[in-house]
């Protein structure tokens, strides 16, 4: 979302991100990945989450889809080169909730849901070129 943030904000949208985690594991996560051209909230408690519906994948299918990926060689990227991001993404795994799957949501100024999209699974997120077009149907 960040390299497309401007097409976007264009159709009249704010992106803001919220995390499954407190605001002193974001800071160090925009430390090694940042900066972001968009505001990453915390949800802790992950009430926003668990309210809004979203899924946790069961341990064993993340795994086993992982290491199915890493089997086959359809999951790159999943650990950076970079040494310092690359702790950071093995701390994560296993601090962190790395189950809990996440969505795309679109709302208006008032606050009505225009369009969701909940994750599956990892590799389920909802397309930018589909978030672009839902956009552009929801403003029509």
């Amino acid at each position: 979302m960040r390299e497309r943030i401007s097409e976007l904000e264009a159709r009249g949208f704010q992106v803001i991100v919220i995390a499954p985690s407190k605001g002193t594991f974001i800071n160090q996560f925009l430390e090694q990945f940042g900066p972001f051209p968009f505001p990453i909230l915390g949800d802790p408690s992950r009430e926003a989450y668990r309210g809004m519906g979203h899924k946790t994948m069961p341990k064993w299918k993340l795994l086993s889809k992982a290491a199915f990926g890493f089997i086959t060689g359809k999951v790159k990227g999943f650990v950076p080169d970079n040494e310092k991001q690359k702790e950071f993404v093995m701390k994560s795994m296993k601090t962190q909730n790395v189950y809990i799957q996440g969505g795309t949501w679109l709302f208006s100024p008032q606050g009505k849901i225009l369009w969701k999209h909940i994750d599956e699974s990892p590799e389920n997120h909802a397309k930018i070129a589909d978030v672009l077009k839902k956009m552009d149907e929801v403003k029509a």
